[in-house]
This record gives structure tokens, C-alpha cells and sequence, in this order.
């Protein structure tokens, strides 16, 4: 007798990234640095959140952050040994640290970011020997997705400029009209 493949295949990486792209969407909606994280726990996404720094005027609002901080509700725990961490953009030095403090297992980015990145783009924090805990990486997973809408992003950004539009950050939905965001 022959094994039956499954009916569904389980959640693959691109499947969790699609969920983080949707994630930097609503950042981009919202007038912020279109980045978007999700924490996937046994193959359950526990955490979702997209760039708010502007939007809470909140230097630290990065879309890894306040993911970290739902997905440690979620598991009543700081330690999330058990969690995948799937972000558009390779994290920065400040998330790169909050991951290896909660532990994380897994790492998943879409694009690299060679001039500031914590993941080894520019230094590789989550996996410096001298600290408790080392995460898996793997980079480039729908990497030419999370570029484009990146650049997408910074390009309508500096079309609105040149316009002479208006400038202004973290704009909430609907206050569009007449305003430009265009990166940090």
C-alpha cells in the first residue's frame, strides 16, 4: 500500500513572508518606512506589526519591536525559543539585539540591508559569539518583493517632493492629500 501525499502542504517561508509583505503594506498606508514582521510559533503567526515610529512618534516602534512584545504576550513569556521571526528587511542593530535577548530561534528576512543591517549585512549581531544566544538566519527569502516595495515606496516619496508637496511623517489613513513622506 502506498502513503498518500497530505492534502495541504505545511506554511512554507514564503508563505509567512507574504504575511509580513501585507504587514509592510499597511505601514506604507500609513506614511511609514514600509517594513513588516511576523512571529510564527509551532506554525501559527502569534505576533503581526508594521513600522509605527512616526505614527507614535517612537524611535523604537520598528515593525520587529512591537511584534517582540505581542508575540511575548502571546506565549506570557519574554523567551521565545520556540518562535520564527519573518521581517521584509533585514533588521537593524537595535531589533537584532531585542532578538537575541528574547531569544528567538529564526530569523527569515526578505531583502538585505548592506549599510546598517544586524544580521550581517553590516555587522551580524545575531550570531556574535560573545553574546547568549545565536539565531538562525536565513536571508532572501522574496527578497525582490520586499525591495520593490521599498523602492516603490521612497520613489512616490520623492515624486511628491519634487511636486512641492507638503511634508510631513506618519500620516494616518486618509490625510494624504497634499503630504509627502520621504524616508528617514
Amino acid at each position: 500500500m502506498t502513503e498518500n501525499p497530505p492534502l495541504l502542504e505545511p506554511p512554507s517561508d514564503d508563505f509567512f513572508m507574504r504575511e509580513a509583505l501585507r504587514q509592510a503594506r499597511k505601514a506604507a498606508k500609513q506614511g511609514e518606512v514600509p517594513i513588516g514582521a511576523v512571529i510564527v510559533h509551532q506554525g501559527r503567526v502569534i505576533a503581526r506589526a508594521w513600522n509605527q515610529v512616526e505614527t507614535l512618534k517612537d524611535a523604537t516602534a520598528h515593525a520587529e519591536m512591537l511584534a517582540l512584545t505581542q508575540a511575548e504576550s502571546a506565549m506570557e513569556d519574554w523567551r521565545l525559543t520556540e518562535c520564527d521571526l519573518y521581517v521584509t528587511k533585514e533588521p537593524c542593530p537595535m531589533c537584532a539585539g531585542a532578538l537575541v535577548h528574547c531569544r528567538v530561534r529564526r530569523v527569515i528576512f526578505g531583502c538585505a540591508d548592506p549599510k546598517g543591517g544586524g544580521a550581517g549585512g553590516f555587522w551580524n549581531l545575531l550570531q556574535a559569539p560573545n553574546l547568549n544566544h545565536r539565531c538562525e538566519i536565513t536571508p532572501g527569502v522574496l527578497a525582490e518583493e520586499s525591495v520593490a516595495l521599498l523602492k516603490a515606496f521612497f520613489a512616490e516619496a520623492r515624486q511628491r517632493r519634487a511636486e512641492g508637496q507638503a511634508h510631513a511623517k506618519g500620516l494616518k489613513p486618509g490625510a494624504e492629500d497634499g503630504m509627502v513622506f520621504d524616508g528617514p
